[in-house]
């Protein structure tokens, strides 16, 4: 059985890499580091396979080790000291599926709380279901709702105000 999941596995990673790849793009904002998410949540979810109990909990359960690691990569980002004054050089990267009004309205998103961009993200980037979301981030089904409606009232708020 345990075998059965493995692949399961292997085969949702196959089939939805480059979701996972913007989904982690979204969180980090550059190309590098969203590959170097996705891998790190890949080598987690092989790792620890045999902790998944139900073989329909693959998508929700990968989805939480990939939420998880991109929030880790940031926390450890923001812990990082640049040695000089000198900030790196970033080369944009360019996501074709979103277009220069997108960059705008993420930029919004992006300055909601952050278990509401993550909310946000997982129901309208990834189409995740509410129930799905509430097992991704473990919390109530009622606390997702009113996370996400309060964030859409906000996210409205901050878009007429921006003049969007």
């Amino acid at each position: 059985m345990k075998n059965g999941i493995y692949e399961k596995i292997v085969d949702h990673i196959t089939e939805n890499q480059e979701k996972f790849y913007r989904l982690a793009y979204s969180y980090v904002q550059n190309k590098e580091d969203a590959l170097d998410v996705v891998q790190n949540a890949i080598c987690q979810a092989l790792d620890h396979y045999e902790t998944v109990k139900n073989e329909n909990a693959v998508r929700t359960w990968f989805y939480r080790i990939l939420v998880n690691e991109s929030l880790l990569f940031l926390r450890q980002r923001k812990r990082e000291v640049l040695a000089g004054d000198e900030k790196p050089m970033e080369i944009p990267y360019y996501e074709r599926r979103y277009d220069s009004s997108g960059e705008e309205i993420y930029e919004q998103i992006s300055r909601l709380e952050e278990d509401v961009q993550c909310i946000v993200k997982l129901r309208f980037f990834e189409e995740l279901t509410l129930k799905e979301i509430s097992d991704v981030m473990q919390m109530n089904l009622n606390t997702v709702k009113a996370k996400l409606y309060r964030g859409l009232k906000q996210l409205k708020q901050n878009i007429k105000e921006a003049d969007l």
